[in-house]
């Protein structure tokens, strides 16, 4: 008998903390604890800003059970591969029908016309397609999903840092908004460079969706540490809340 969306998007809930709106020691810009003394995180700080909205749908602690299957759906055995992209599939899919309005107008828009993937850097990692293959999947947004970008070979394998030259488009999209999905989010090298692609080549506005905001335990943002953060938001995980509509 085959899984309902709303029965395979709880089986990582327990793992699931609703991400935190811009406020005292959250990150204005991708939801991340931070030191209360600054305003954004590092990486945020220190790069370029080409996205109009950043909306991760949960945390993802650094080896921690969502941080797993994120990994698993694109690195381990196919049935083990195919049991994680359906779950991360369904998550993706309950989260936008609830909330793509909502980062919609976060970018300042009414709606998305392109959904989007990042690409990975590396060609043959991008053409296996596992991220493509969720949103393909995805009720709300697969007639929408255009395979835009594609990696420039320009940077090398593992470099999370924004370029400029990462990614080439390969679809019109100009004065379209575009909504960008992607699985994690670390440094927001990769999201911020998709979109610097996409806006050169006259996308409008550029939002994204990205099903974990990757953090380390141990991290101290401020007087307490990311786990400690991490825990005390309550469970369960709430569908009806986001990070931009609390």
């Amino acid at each position: 008998m085959a899984l309902t969306v709303e029965e395979a998007s709880v089986a990582f809930e327990r793992a699931m903390r609703n991400m935190q709106p811009v406020g005292s020691g959250i990150c204005q810009v991708c939801h991340q604890f931070i030191d209360p003394a600054y305003t954004r995180c590092y990486s945020c700080q220190t790069g370029p800003r080409y996205l109009d909205a950043v909306v991760p749908i949960t945390y993802s602690e650094h080896l921690g059970q969502m941080h797993t299957v994120l990994r698993t759906y694109k690195n381990s055995l196919p049935q083990a591969q195919r049991f994680a992209a359906v779950r991360l599939t369904a998550i993706l899919w309950r989260f936008l029908e609830e909330h793509e309005l909502c980062v919609a107008r976060a970018a300042g828009v009414a709606e998305f016309k392109i959904v989007t993937t990042v690409p990975s850097s590396s060609a043959a990692r991008d053409e296996a397609g596992h991220l493509r293959k969720i949103v393909d999947w995805c009720g709300p947004i697969k007639e929408r999903h255009v395979r835009a970008l594609k990696p420039s070979g320009a940077t090398a394998d593992g470099d999370r840092d924004f370029s400029p030259d990462r990614y080439r488009v390969v679809e019109l999209v100009e004065n379209a908004d575009v909504l960008l999905i992607d699985d994690t989010w670390t440094t927001g090298g990769h999201a911020q460079s998709a979109a610097c692609a996409l806006k050169s080549a006259g996308a409008s506005r550029v939002a994204i969706v990205v099903i974990g905001r990757h953090f380390h335990a141990d991290y101290q943002a401020g007087e307490e540490t990311s786990k400690e953060r991490f825990e005390a938001i309550p469970l369960p995980f709430n569908w009806k809340k986001c990070a931009v509509h609390p």
